[in-house]
């Protein structure tokens, strides 16, 4: 799974091989904590995807010493397979993982591109071992460059000037008052002009600040203080106009979760996980960086969070009109550092040629199914289905290798089914379980819908899109076992495919077609192969594409539409009908 691929260092009697790759759409979740062992074939080939471009050296990260941790998670790479993790039962079948959590044959990884027996190596010993930056829609890597506000933001400030060295002080302490409790009155001011603009600058430059005119004996004054709802709990303000109601940002962070890291901006920041969108989410045991886009809050309330926030910063704050939605990416980058490799070193070298030449068949790989004995694609198969009390059980019932009062919380709920006992139980941080909970308090066993929707719609698109991944997985692996590494008749191109990413501006500005090998199929334009497209030799393997099952997708015109219809039957569902009463899972589909 690289594109670019350095040689063992000679001299090192620990020597490491570093990756660095493109990936094109790998879904991507929690890593799991345990020593693992896992089986990595290096010699891999693509459903439309191909590696290899440039040698690199070897080198120790900078600063990768001073984040290493005791038990840190090892992960051993030899023979076939994906980096993900196993036990290392003595038993396991070769190519296959072994563990509570999902192996490769579970989600449909059957087939590979060659049968070269690959080497061992350690992968993430270190996190900064492995370095994932997301490409935009543009193809662009994604790094956290700059921390300052945008000028549109520091162009404000200009209207501070209407007021004296003394009222901005007052502000100030409002400002700084953490229970958001105090108000001050400004100088007297009997200018009604002047008194207006004091208001617009303090609601333009202070966004959670308001403001009123009250009487000071004689005379008229600014009264200022932080926004109350009618509860008198703090609100959020209105919004200038002139900006885009979405901040985007970029979110660089070190050993921490995607979904751990947006958990702690919304509890720093007051506000529901829900409002952040991200396009995936990215390996806990990494250094990454990725866009973030949240509703209606000011990039200086961002900046101010770098402070505090450790392995974890923000910056190259952005205004547009949309939020980023799930799949808004052109892929992943990575450098990725393999330690402890033993092998023959003619066959390290012919493993990583043929990665280079060949590249690799496009899987999603087991992160997207996550590491816990409980696949997130078989709770996104129960949403599929209307099981809301199943996908909620599934949730919720314990599970293999959780810390002890987790795994005691979630068995009360599986012995009574009480979810405000459950709910007390449960460990005093926020998590998806504790969401749920929430929710089954609110609603009742007769809302189990509305409790659903108590968890971050993005976290419940990930479980649909995970049993979408697991179908493709399944038919790239029979596509590739039936038909082979060369195009046939019916097979399915992506010809052209537009899309939109940040609009600065009311107006959306449209970007120029880009290819991508996970497309809305309503923006994809897809063509069936024939005889005459496979004369003219115009399309390769690279070329070929599967649709994720959903209501707006063309099948290939062969027998492996056929195949699709059979697995979704066995799984109770039709290719024909995939669209749902719950439109958070009515799938459009995809193409990959």
């Amino acid at each position: 799974m690289a594109d670019e691929i350095v040689d063992l260092e000679p001299e090192s009697k620990r020597p490491r091989i570093s990756l660095e790759s493109t990936e094109t759409k790998l879904g991507t979740n929690k890593d799991n904590s345990k020593a693992t062992e896992t089986t990595q074939d290096l010699s891999g080939c693509v459903l439309g995807q191909k590696s290899g471009e440039k040698v690199k050296q070897s080198t120790n990260l900078s600063g990768a010493d001073q984040h290493v941790q005791n038990n840190e998670e090892i992960k051993e790479i030899s023979g076939k397979g994906e980096n993900e993790p196993v036990s290392t039962s003595s038993d396991a079948k070769p190519g296959f993982f072994t563990s509570a959590s999902v192996s490769e044959k579970d989600v449909g990884i059957l087939e590979f591109v060659s049968n070269l027996p690959g080497f061992h190596g350690v992968l993430k010993q270190r996190y900064t071992d492995f370095i994932v930056s997301e490409r935009d829609l543009e193809g662009n890597l994604v790094r956290l460059t700059d921390v300052s506000v945008p000028q549109e933001e520091k162009s404000k400030e200009f209207e501070l000037d209407i007021l004296s060295s003394e009222e901005k002080e007052k502000i100030q302490q409002v400002v700084d008052d953490e229970e958001k409790k105090k108000s001050v009155t400004l100088l007297p001011d009997d200018d009604k002009e002047h008194r207006r603009l004091i208001h617009r600058a303090i609601r333009a430059n202070f966004p959670f600040l308001d403001s009123d005119t009250v009487d000071v004996g004689s005379q008229k004054a600014v009264r200022v203080f932080h926004k109350q709802d009618s509860s008198g709990k703090h609100r959020n303000t209105r919004w200038p106009s002139e900006l885009g109601n979405y901040c985007w940002f970029v979110l660089y962070k070190e050993n921490k979760d995607t979904m751990d890291a947006i958990s702690l901006l919304s509890k720093l920041l007051k506000i529901k996980t829900g409002t952040f969108g991200f396009a995936g989410t990215k390996d806990r045991r990494a250094v990454t960086t990725q866009w973030v886009s949240v509703f209606r809050v000011r990039a200086e309330q961002l900046q101010g969070l770098n402070a505090t926030l450790r392995n974890l910063y923000v910056g190259n704050f952005k205004y547009c009109k949309e939020p980023l939605k799930l799949g808004s990416l052109s892929g992943n980058h990575f450098v990725i550092t393999l330690r402890n490799v033993t092998g023959d070193h003619g066959k390290i070298e012919e493993s990583l040629e043929s990665l280079k030449a060949k590249g690799f068949i496009n899987y999603f790989g087991l992160q997207r199914f996550g590491t816990t004995s409980v696949p997130t694609h078989k709770i996104g198969h129960e949403l599929l289905l209307s099981n809301w009390s199943e996908a909620i059980d599934l949730l919720l019932y314990p599970r293999d290798g959780e810390p002890d009062d987790l795994t005691a919380a979630r068995q009360h709920w599986k012995n009574t089914k009480n979810a405000k006992e459950t709910l007390r139980r449960m460990p005093k941080r926020k998590c998806i379980e504790s969401d749920l909970l929430q929710g089954l308090i609110r609603h009742g066993p007769s809302g189990l819908v509305n409790a659903l929707q108590s968890i971050s719609r993005n976290t419940r698109l990930m479980y649909v899109h995970a049993y979408q991944s697991y179908v493709w997985n399944t038919m790239a692996s029979r596509r590739i076992k039936e038909y082979g590494l060369q195009p046939v008749t019916g097979d399915l191109v992506v010809t052209s495919k537009s899309s939109i990413g940040c609009a600065v501006n009311t107006e959306v500005s449209q970007m120029e077609d880009v290819v991508e090998f996970i497309s809305e199929p309503s923006r994809t334009q897809v063509t069936v192969l024939t005889e005459e497209h496979l004369k003219t030799a115009q399309f390769t393997i690279h070329d070929v594409v599967l649709p994720l099952p959903g209501y707006d997708v063309v099948y290939p015109d062969n027998d492996m539409k056929e195949h699709y219809r059979q697995i979704m039957a066995d799984d109770g569902l039709d290719i024909d009908n995939m669209r749902r009463k719950v439109k958070d899972y009515a799938l459009s589909g995809a193409y990959r």
